[in-house]
């Protein structure tokens, strides 16, 4: 059914055969994770192939690519604030927001494991056990998906991490890669979506230290940008890879992306993936 919505959408746009490809390129604004763990060069040279239309992206914090959605800076939105992105369409400037894959957040840090995290019973007890010993934790800072979800696991701890701003705590607003060397350096720990740490490559003596629970689980959304907020915005093209990435083989170019050998993102059910 998506490969029959997909053709149809081709032919309206009269894109189907020798003349596929577009003059000017979708503009995708994604969130630094998508980026900096190599799923991109997987998935859009194969929806390229696929659709003949060429596709940029732009990274950032999910938050300064929420904003950029709403000055009309791109044409489709690949995010992970599942709040923010309702409200985004709520608010009229998506058109429509679909669900496309997921992994988890973990606690990375040395392996000497200052705090102990492996006392832990559960993942703010884990928070608890960080500032409790005044252990190095490094906050990307910069109003991200991960960001967020770090404050919210520091508020479900019942500990305020800026009180010690400067000190144990430092943030670094800066992407998730760039978080990762500054944790590295500092021997502290901080929170990464799994996909970003299984494709790092300065890991050093680091390891994930804390991870599972529902709490830690990262879904990814997609949101088509609203033609009526910003009438340049190339819809036709962007509901074509909407409805890529949530076929049956844009959602197998997720599975099959691997580092290593380990799975990065996952599909998801059939279900989750109907536009709201």
């Amino acid at each position: 059914m998506a490969f029959l919505k997909i053709v149809l959408l081709l032919i309206v746009c009269g894109m189907f055969g020798g003349g596929c490809a577009s003059e000017k390129p979708l503009v995708l604004l994604c969130t630094t994770s998508v980026e900096n763990s190599g799923l991109l060069d997987h998935l859009l040279p194969k929806f390229s192939a696929e659709s003949g239309i060429h596709v940029v992206s732009i990274p950032r914090g999910t938050g300064q690519t929420l904003r950029a959605g709403m000055n009309g800076d791109g044409d489709v939105l690949l995010v992970h604030d599942r709040e923010r992105e309702e409200r985004f369409v709520r608010e009229g400037y998506g058109a429509f927001r679909v669900d496309v894959m997921y992994n988890n957040y973990v606690v990375v840090g040395p392996s000497e494991d200052p705090a102990e995290l492996h006392a832990a019973l559960d993942v703010f007890s884990a928070f608890r056990l960080i500032a409790d010993s005044g252990s190095n934790f490094v906050s990307r800072g910069d109003d991200s998906g991960t960001h967020k979800r770090e404050l919210a696991l520091w508020r479900k701890a019942g500990a305020d991490p800026t009180l010690a701003s400067g000190d144990w705590y430092r943030e670094v607003g800066k992407g998730m890669g760039a978080t990762l060397n500054s944790a590295v350096a500092m021997k502290a720990y901080t929170l990464t979506d799994r996909g970003t740490w299984i494709s790092y490559r300065g890991k050093r003596d680091f390891e994930i230290l804390y991870q599972g629970g529902q709490d830690l689980y990262n879904p990814y959304g997609a949101i088509l940008v609203s033609s009526e907020k910003h009438p340049s915005t190339k819809s036709a093209h962007g509901r074509i890879f909407l409805e890529w990435l949530t076929s049956s083989r844009g959602q197998r170019a997720v599975e099959q992306y691997k580092v290593g050998g380990e799975q990065l993102f996952f599909p998801m059910p059939e279900f989750d993936r109907n536009t709201n």
